[in-house]
């Protein structure tokens, strides 16, 4: 039985609510956390099912050896740590154990990009997406609003396929009502616009894009902007038809460039249609300690930035 995403008041809620809904038809279900229960809220997993809750301590590449023999005995095993950690920490155990054996395993990377804030730049993934890229089979997915995020766990569980789902822990914002269709593997487009096509993916960036739209049509530009909910596999489709339809193509992540989603998307369409891009990522640049708010200035991940970053594709 799926919940309204909407009773949930931070991610991490509605991450673990739908692993905990999912659970309630599916005795195969288990969660493994690396001591940071009270950190994403599996504690409510394991008060509805202890006996399939597993705390493996700090020992995250372990965590992952454990998953994977759970997986090839027939479970289900959805496991979670901070987002550095589950990709870079665990990368071997991920590739080898659960990729090269093809097993299904669920992992769950938490603040992901700046959005570490106060944990500063060890704590900062800006290489995951390109890390998961490089494991054969991996579905990679960083939703925008609690309701995407709640939904698309359910769809990449049914998929029965091993993922990444990255995710803030704090906070949370709606950008779709209860009825919205979501599908794994088609992004949305949020405004369709003739100009310049913004492809945004998460919530912090597909916040700010939604912010650049507004600045652009006050300034008589026509934006398109696109919610890449699904970042693996990609929604090729979408991304031809409005690259096609603006001729310039801006990406806007909350990573790094080298193997993430500006560079997955400009080497599809250097195949099938060249067009005018930008993009907006950290560059070389590691992370470093401060609020959300300082850091988006740092990084230029504000909806200004994005704005003029797509006037100026729009000239060139």
């Amino acid at each position: 039985m799926k919940r309204d995403a909407h009773e949930f008041s931070h991610f991490r809620d509605a991450v673990t609510g739908a692993i905990i809904d999912i659970a309630k038809n599916d005795d195969r279900v288990v969660f493994l956390d690396s001591d940071l229960s009270s950190c994403i809220g599996s504690t409510a997993f394991q008060k509805a099912y202890p006996d399939r809750f597993f705390n493996v301590g700090i020992a995250e590449a372990n965590m992952v050896g454990v998953a994977a023999g759970m997986a090839s005995a027939g479970m289900t095993p959805f496991i979670h740590s901070f987002g550095c950690f589950s990709s870079r920490r665990d990368y071997d155990q991920l590739f080898i154990s659960v990729g090269y054996t093809g097993q299904t395993v669920h992992v769950i990377g938490s603040d992901p990009g700046i959005t570490a804030q106060y944990n500063g730049g060890t704590h900062m993934p800006f290489e995951d997406i390109a890390l998961f890229r490089q494991i054969p089979g991996f579905v990679i997915v960083e939703p925008s609003d609690g309701v995407s995020l709640y939904e698309l766990v359910w769809q990449i569980y049914e998929k029965g396929q091993s993922s990444y789902i990255r995710t803030p822990r704090k906070g949370i914002n709606f950008r779709y009502g209860a009825d919205q269709k979501f599908e794994l593997g088609k992004g949305i487009e949020l405004f369709d616009g003739k100009d310049v096509a913004i492809i945004a993916t998460g919530a912090l960036m597909v916040d700010e894009a939604v912010g650049a739209q507004k600045i652009l049509k006050e300034k008589g530009i026509d934006a398109t902007v696109v919610d890449l909910h699904t970042i693996r596999p990609l929604d090729t489709e979408l991304i031809e038809k409005v690259a096609a339809r603006c001729s310039r193509v801006l990406v806007c992540e909350n990573g790094r460039y080298a193997g993430g989603v500006g560079e997955m998307i400009a080497g599809h369409l250097a195949k099938t249609n060249p067009v005018k891009m930008d993009f907006l990522n950290v560059g070389e640049r590691f992370g470093e300690v401060g609020n959300l708010s300082y850091l988006k200035n740092a990084f230029g991940f504000t909806a200004e930035n994005i704005a003029a970053k797509a006037e100026g594709l729009i000239k060139a």
